[in-house]
């Protein structure tokens, strides 16, 4: 049998991070914080989760852009080192790699602020010619990408039969466009609100995630799934740990309630660590996780 695919269409940035310091106020200037650098974006943030939760059981495929310049080189190779398939990955050589500046706290909430860069320089017409090449099983996109590159690609797995994992992150105005074409909608509270809450437009089944409580599977009746109690370092990037984790599932052949219980526990795990990425389970450390309940 071929082995399933994971398709993320996603931004790729390098995020620039001051930790442990208090979240600055409008206007406000603080110090004492620490700085590193680590590589992230949704996209490139879930396709990691994705490719590390999936293991030899499948294959991910990133398809995003960066820059024509040393991070974008580098945001490349660190996708490779994961074992994802970068052919996909545009260098744009009329805008820089996407960057973001994060600002994190003591107990691990965090403020963020992204110049997209390259990330807005993915088309529709090159997505496409992705899909044709790859031949998804299954699509993560997540919103830091052009409007129009995002709605034809859902659109494209509709007509092909693809089933598409909508992560309406960051919320945008066009985000209601996308509901229609998706299979599984998986909003935090805020993005859900602003969807219209629990009944959102088209068939998609809604996945709110909650954070340090866990998430809500709005099925008839509703299925909560509580999270394992963690001491948080760092929070960015949980998020795109719970959908990279939850696509790898759902490819893996998980039922719904499984593949869920898996991206929350992945996301927990995940917040152990500092960046993004760095405390992103690989399939072993998920399996053990379950096995010894």
């Amino acid at each position: 049998m071929t082995p399933p695919v994971v398709a993320v269409l996603g931004a790729i940035n390098v995020d620039l991070v001051v930790s442990g310091a208090p979240l600055p106020k409008p206007g406000e200037t603080v110090t004492g914080g620490t700085f590193a650098q680590h590589h992230g974006g949704k996209g490139g943030n879930q396709a990691t989760a994705a490719a590390r939760a999936l293991g030899d059981a499948g294959r991910v495929v990133m398809i995003g852009a960066v820059g024509d310049d040393d991070l974008g080189a580098a945001a490349r190779a660190a996708l490779d080192d994961e074992g994802i398939d970068t052919s996909w990955v545009h260098v744009a050589g009329s805008a820089p790699t996407g960057v973001a500046l994060i600002a994190v706290d003591g107990d691990g909430e965090n403020q963020i602020s992204v110049a997209p860069g390259a990330n807005d320089m993915i088309d529709a017409a090159y997505v496409v010619d992705a899909f044709a090449s790859a031949r998804p099983t299954i699509l993560l996109v997540s919103l830091e990408i052009p409007r129009e590159t995002a709605v034809a690609a859902t659109l494209w797995c509709v007509d092909h039969g693809v089933r598409v994992l909508l992560n309406p992150a960051p919320m945008r105005s066009w985000s209601h466009e996308l509901l229609a074409s998706a299979t599984w909608v998986t909003p935090n509270e805020h993005e859900l609100a602003a969807l219209g809450g629990v009944i959102v437009e088209g068939p998609a089944l809604v996945m709110e995630t909650r954070g340090e409580e866990g998430a809500i599977i709005h099925s008839d009746p509703p299925i909560t799934v509580a999270a394992p109690a963690v001491h948080p370092v760092d929070a960015t990037g949980a998020g795109d740990c719970f959908n990279g984790v939850l696509a790898a599932a759902l490819v893996d052949g998980l039922e719904l309630e499984q593949a869920v219980r898996r991206a929350v526990s992945a996301a927990a795990i995940s917040v152990t660590s500092s960046g993004a990425r760095d405390g992103m389970p690989r399939r072993a450390d998920l399996r053990r996780v379950e096995t010894t309940g």
